[in-house]
């Protein structure tokens, strides 16, 4: 059977009580008694009740992380960003994949499995505006993503129109005038592609550059092979180009193995760019100029303003909007 608490005091010869305060990490323990608990505890191999400390104490030291598809780079390396940040915190995480599916994402801020939880961190990606009211939810939560403006809860998020057209300014600068995008969804205005797609064009309208549809390679999700179906599709369209903005790094790998293959040099005859600077993009050959959307400080400040929610049990002042800033990493593939 299950080590119990009575047990773990019975080996250490200290009251209930006090091994209580112990696992509780109470203050004022001698630190020879408190050796004497946890050395019991380690040889019984004691388990805490989780659902019973939830009971006394209304919390689980536990926080819910959900997000579309751990298989895409980006949120692969923004979950292990964001459970780093509440370990130095002091809860754990438990993460669920959504698949982007607007349904499931629904039905997961309704989910009993959230009472095992203190709050969410949520980064939707099949739901949009329309969705708003949904996030009105009896529990502390934080928004990542740029799927839903304006609601109930605080947001954390990239600047991504400022960032995509600092990117493009970036290669015009280096005198590139034919700016290929891969990664454009159609018909959308929120969302990652649509306002990253919005700040390449207002970058090409202050540089007094026309924009040109049949450069602008359109994808669903932004997978390498979707990046390197989508170029392939640019080059037999023929329409010249000296330069790809792709619309994140993964997208922008794929494209940049299809113009290799293609007898394109990167980047003397095609420069490229990719966003979300993630870890690889340093790796590639040539490696990838990117932008840095400020990944690090989203995890630490989603999880930040997340544990401050629970403290404060709803006592906050309304819901935030948190902007992360921007860099742009220069690579080989890109030189300015």
């Amino acid at each position: 059977m299950a080590a119990t608490l009575h047990d773990v005091a019975k080996v250490a010869g200290v009251s209930i009580k006090t091994v209580s305060n112990v696992i509780n990490d109470y203050p004022h323990i001698r630190p020879t008694t408190r050796a004497k608990v946890e050395a019991a505890i380690a040889q019984l191999g004691y388990t805490p009740n989780l659902t019973a400390r939830n009971l006394r104490s209304g919390r689980t030291g536990a926080i819910a992380l959900a997000v579309p598809d751990l298989g895409l780079a980006y949120f692969g390396e923004l979950a292990a960003q964001l459970i780093h940040e509440a370990e130095a915190a002091g809860v754990v995480v438990l993460v669920e994949q959504t698949g982007g599916d607007r349904g499931r994402e629904l039905e997961l801020l309704r989910s009993p499995r959230l009472k095992l939880t203190d709050g969410l961190i949520f980064s939707p990606l099949g739901m949009g505006q329309e969705d708003v009211a949904a996030l009105d939810v009896p529990y502390p939560m934080v928004l990542l993503g740029e799927r839903i403006f304006d609601g109930p809860t605080d947001h954390v998020t990239m600047r991504n129109v400022e960032a995509a057209r600092a990117a493009t300014e970036y290669l015009i600068a280096s005198g590139r005038r034919r700016i290929a995008v891969v990664g454009a969804h159609e018909g959308e205005v929120i969302g990652s592609a649509g306002l990253r797609l919005r700040g390449y064009r207002e970058a090409l309208e202050a540089a007094g550059i026309p924009f040109d549809e049949s450069i602008v390679g359109y994808t669903t999700l932004w997978h390498r092979a979707n990046g390197a179906r989508s170029m392939h599709e640019l080059l037999e369209r023929g329409g010249p180009f000296d330069a790809v903005f792709g619309l994140n790094d993964t997208l922008a790998l794929g494209a940049m193995r299809v113009l290799q293959e293609a007898g394109r040099h990167v980047p003397d005859d095609v420069a490229v760019v990719g966003f979300d600077g993630l870890d690889e993009a340093a790796y590639s050959i040539p490696s990838l100029t990117t932008v840095d959307p400020g990944r690090s400080w989203i995890a630490s400040t989603a999880v930040t303003a997340l544990c401050d929610r629970i403290a404060q049990g709803g006592g906050l002042d309304g819901p935030r909007t948190l902007l992360a800033d921007f860099s742009i990493i220069e690579r080989e593939s890109a030189p300015r």
